[in-house]
């Protein structure tokens, strides 16, 4: 839609924002209405053309094909004209034929301040036309109403704060309410949703705010309820809200009916989630659990790190206590890994915190004698933990082997892992400028542990690849390519 306006029409960015609310909420009108509902946007020489499209749940669409992005056409633009310029909806007319399907059209002007800034054109599928019952009548009724409002300016509704994400439809339950507040009309699906929070009797004829608040088992929810409701009849919008009774919860959207600015009433859609939120309180217990696991491997990790640097210290061989040294470093590197998982809400964590306290971590165990500078260019971004857990590994052991074997005793450098994403991978390069390579050095054959386990966890974990090659103005560059989807 926006790229259609902005091609087309000279709206201003409210006027953009107001279309997308009304197009982000006129599914509750094509429902009531038994209708699709095109949104046809004035463009030069009188013509319109559309920019949106809604086809009802509740009944048969008018248009087997996609509108978006048609002009209108034959007498459609006339209806359209009459209707923006006459400020008033537009019902004249015989019924028209879609593709063999005879139907009904009307055009309703969308108002935001003094202007009208675009048409809704409500088509009705006669096709499957019947004696309406008193659900439909209803329906029809609170329909007629709502495009009064889109007519003054009054829907959609400004935004509001929302409790949930989540909204019901109007098939889920509608319930209908006088300027008092009193139910004259409930859905059976409403009346449903309603007997599971305890209701024993019929709505209609109840005061909806006051029943709804005896009802709940919250008392501060039930008070909240019951201010967004009346807060309705007044018309106020207060946005949706939840509220739960004898072990069930219902989703509640309060809509205020001002069809000529004046208050009539409300329609209330209710929705039972009983079943949505319990899966939604099994994954918290599930994610918490999770991440009570990552916390303990963490500290088992950590465990094992200080036992290996007690033993280090200990043992009175040089190359001994060098190789727990670096077991000790490799263990806490994926400690890392399961701290932040511990405090992740999912199975992500920021790579960059991790990289940086590795290379800490690096710098810091350097030897005392070397002034090497290790720092990171770039980002690594979020990344699962299936992968974070093995890269993690490897860029710790790529830059301790950057640390320790580029430079000698004395000798300043530069270490810099520098890492970016593109298409789909992502590119890891840790480079130094100390004194380069081995001659007739071969990663494939290199004897060295670390080397060894990084070509493993490359292959293996990451199914990615790497290259170990000189710098062309000298030292070393590893480079890493990991593909952002992990294999199974």
């Amino acid at each position: 839609m926006r790229d259609l306006v902005e091609e087309h029409t000279s709206l201003s960015g409210e006027d953009l924002e107001h279309l997308h609310r009304l197009a982000g909420d006129w599914q509750l009108l094509a429902d009531l209405s038994f209708a699709d509902l095109l949104l046809w946007l004035p463009v030069a020489e009188s013509g319109f053309l559309c920019a949106a499209q809604v086809r009802p749940t509740t009944a048969p669409t008018a248009y087997h094909d996609d509108m978006v992005g048609k002009m209108a056409t034959g007498s459609v633009v006339d209806q359209l004209s009459t209707a923006m310029i006459e400020r008033r909806i537009w019902r004249e007319g015989d019924p028209v034929w879609h593709d063999g399907v005879p139907a009904r059209q009307e055009a309703i002007p969308v108002r935001r301040g003094d202007r009208v800034i675009a048409v809704v054109g409500r088509v009705t599928n006669l096709a499957a036309t019947r004696v309406p019952s008193q659900l439909e009548l209803s329906y029809l009724q609170a329909a007629d109403d709502l495009c009064l409002m889109v007519a003054g300016g009054t829907f959609p509704p400004p935004p509001a704060e929302e409790k949930t994400a989540s909204a019901p439809r109007v098939g889920d339950g509608l319930v209908r309410l006088n300027s008092l507040g009193v139910v004259t009309y409930a859905s059976p699906n409403a009346q449903s949703a309603y007997r599971r929070l305890g209701l024993a009797g019929d709505m209609v004829g109840e005061e909806l705010a006051t029943l709804t608040r005896s009802l709940a088992t919250d008392p501060l929810d039930g008070g909240e309820v019951c201010a967004r409701i009346q807060a309705a009849v007044h018309g106020e919008v207060k946005g949706r809200t939840e509220v739960e009774a004898r072990g069930a919860t219902v989703l509640i959207r309060a809509l205020p009916l001002l069809p000529d600015g004046t208050p009539i009433g409300a329609l209330v859609l209710v929705r039972d989630v009983t079943d949505v939120r319990r899966r939604d309180k099994a994954l918290v217990t599930k994610d918490a659990t999770i991440r009570e696991i990552h916390h303990r491997v963490k500290n088992n990790l950590q465990t094992v790190a200080a036992l290996l640097r007690l033993q280090a210290r200990r043992v009175g061989s040089t190359d001994a206590r060098a190789a727990l040294e670096e077991s000790v470093r490799r263990v806490a590197s994926i400690a890392l890994v399961h701290e932040t998982l511990a405090s992740s809400l999912d199975e992500t964590v920021d790579f960059d915190s991790i990289v940086d306290r590795v290379i800490s971590m690096v710098a810091e165990v350097a030897a005392p004698e070397s002034r090497v500078l290790v720092r990171r260019v770039g980002s690594f971004g979020v990344l699962s933990a299936q992968i974070a857990t093995p890269l993690v590994t490897v860029a710790t052991e790529l830059a301790q082997n950057a640390v320790e074997h580029a430079y000698g005793p004395g000798e300043t450098g530069e270490v810099i892992v520098a890492a970016h994403r593109w298409r789909g991978r992502l590119h890891v390069r840790i480079t130094d400028n100390g004194r380069g390579l081995p001659e007739n050095f071969q990663l494939d054959s290199s004897e060295r542990l670390g080397l060894q386990i990084v070509r493993t966890l490359v292959t293996g974990e990451l199914n990615g690849t790497l290259e170990l090659r000189p710098r062309a103005d000298g030292g070393t560059e590893a480079v890493l390519i990991v593909p952002l989807i992990p294999s199974r």
